[in-house]
């Protein structure tokens, strides 16, 4: 069961997931107790954050480990907002790789772009990384950023 904490309701973080295209950020631990940070694309599914990458990758040895991540899916643009939190991996073979072609249709919007087919190659083995948060605290900063979507300027 998800605990949800901060701006949002339930209902507004599933929203925000479900709309927003930009990468999640996945903190693990290595085997040597030091901290791993790498950016996936995600889809939301029924409570779960699921990723896929290929299946030689250090991520998925380091997750093997230690199944413990924490996580961050925010805008890179003002108004800044998003989510973060921790929970728990699990992993399959995403053998028909159909959670990277969702991923690749939601993403690149389509699989005929030259990355979409190397990522859909033949010879890569893919595995579906699927997050059940434990936690996510949701913050806002359009009410003090002025709420408009625009970068910036120097």
């Amino acid at each position: 069961m998800t605990e949800f904490r901060g701006a949002w309701t339930e209902a507004e973080v599933e929203d925000f997931l479900e709309e927003t295209t930009v990468p999640i950020r996945i903190a693990t631990n290595r085997p040597d107790g030091s901290l791993w940070l790498v950016a996936l694309w995600y889809r939301y599914r029924n409570g779960v954050l699921e990723c896929a990458t290929g299946a030689n990758a250090t991520l998925v040895r380091f997750l093997r480990q230690d199944p413990e991540v924490a996580f961050d899916i925010s805008t890179n643009d003002v108004p800044y907002r998003g989510i973060r939190g921790n929970g728990t991996v699990t992993m399959t073979t995403d053998s028909d790789k159909a959670v990277l072609r969702a991923l690749i249709e939601r993403y690149l919007d389509g699989t005929s772009s030259p990355l979409a087919r190397w990522l859909l190659g033949d010879d890569r083995e893919e595995v579906r990384i699927e997050i059940e948060p434990r936690t996510i605290y949701s913050w806002d900063y359009s009410s003090r950023m002025g709420g408009n979507s625009t970068e910036p300027t120097a």
